[in-house]
């Protein structure tokens, strides 16, 4: 049974077919975040701090890292990406004990990221393109690290699944030349929008069989771009991901977290209430208000999407006598609580999911 071992210096992730669901957490990631890119170019790891701890609470198996920053000061990433993936990697792993990630397209990025990072990191990712190849397989060879496979090569990305899967074959037999094991590879089939092609889901759940029977290997995605560009993504999202799981995917690069609701949306809300004339009890908390209106909550937690994890998690047998899902769905504890032992610490069960 194929097993991809990740590891920090004090816990281990196992990704594999007999394994429960590897959620890796994309949000410490700078692309399309303009405050956290301002932040890290002046020195700010505040929103960092805040990322990664919030991922581990919603459950988080690893965390990937990427320090993808343009810097107005200075836009040449080979300068600058380094030092600033070495700063986090060290920020994180001192933060929380979860294995991670590092996660680059800048060559001595990626190396930073493993001379830092304690224990067996993923690394994320190699390509087919021949350079890509010929730079981080070495590297995983010499870190012995697993490492994230994309399934596109010089020639870009395939609509055909065919040339998708080729092209993982090719690389896990390039790895097995430098005597990497195909347990080592976590291919990555590439999720297409499904509002763009409407044959999507079906294609990757086509790979992922084929990748795990013809290959043996694990499998991941970035989940989140089956929704893309569609209303109600979190709908589509919890659908796919007990689908894609159902194929054989044993991973998933995604946010965990469903964000607080902002006080500009809260604001909004309570106009709009008083404008329909519904008066509301004096001194009613804004975290009351919310889950009266069904806005979600004030605070960071888990988003739908883990629920649908662990659901299915449990349905396929995948988490014993149900014991993560019941700690999951227990009752947060009331006012008084916290302190009645280990069933009043919902969070620390959480962070162990």
């Amino acid at each position: 049974m194929t097993r991809t071992i990740v590891e920090s210096r004090t816990k281990t992730a196992i990704i594999g077919f007999d394994q429960p669901f590897c959620v890796i957490g994309e949000r410490i990631n700078p692309t399309g975040r303009k405050k956290l890119a301002t932040e890290l170019e002046a020195g700010d790891f505040s929103t960092v701090e805040t990322d990664a701890l919030a991922q581990v609470e919603a459950g988080a198996t690893v965390l990937d890292i990427n320090a993808g920053v343009v810097y107005n000061s200075n836009p040449n990433p080979n300068e600058t990406e380094p030092p600033l993936m070495r700063s986090i990697v060290e920020l994180v792993q001192g933060l929380v004990d979860v294995p991670l990630c590092i996660d680059s397209s800048v060559p001595s990025a990626l190396e930073a990221g493993l001379v830092a990072c304690e224990g067996r990191p993923l690394l994320n990712s190699v390509t087919g393109e021949e350079e890509r190849l010929e730079f981080v397989l070495p590297l995983v060879k010499k870190y012995n690290v697993p490492v994230v496979a994309i399934s596109n090569d010089d020639t870009g990305i395939s609509e055909d699944p065919d040339v998708r899967f080729a092209v993982a074959k090719k690389i896990v037999e390039r790895a097995a030349d430098f005597g990497i094991p195909a347990h080592d590879i976590v291919v990555d089939p590439l999720v297409m929008p499904i509002g763009a092609m409407a044959t999507a889901g079906l294609q990757v759940f086509a790979l992922v069989r084929r990748l795990r029977e013809e290959l043996g290997v694990n499998t991941t995605c970035g989940a989140s771009n089956i929704s893309f560009g569609l209303p109600n993504r979190h709908g589509i999202n919890n659908a796919f991901l007990p689908m894609a799981m159902g194929a054989g995917m044993t991973s998933a690069i995604m946010n965990p977290v469903a964000l607080p609701v902002t006080q500009k949306a809260i604001a909004e809300k309570k106009a709009a209430v008083a404008a329909a004339g519904i008066a509301l009890p004096d001194g009613m908390d804004d975290e009351t208000f919310v889950a009266l209106f069904g806005m979600g909550s004030t605070k960071s937690r888990a988003g739908s999407e883990m629920l649908a994890i662990r659901a299915a998690n449990l349905l396929t047998d995948n988490d014993s006598h149900g014991s993560e899902w019941i700690r999951f769905n227990k009752p947060a504890p009331t006012g008084g609580d916290e302190g009645r032992g280990r069933g009043g610490r919902a969070g620390g069960r959480r962070r162990r999911a």
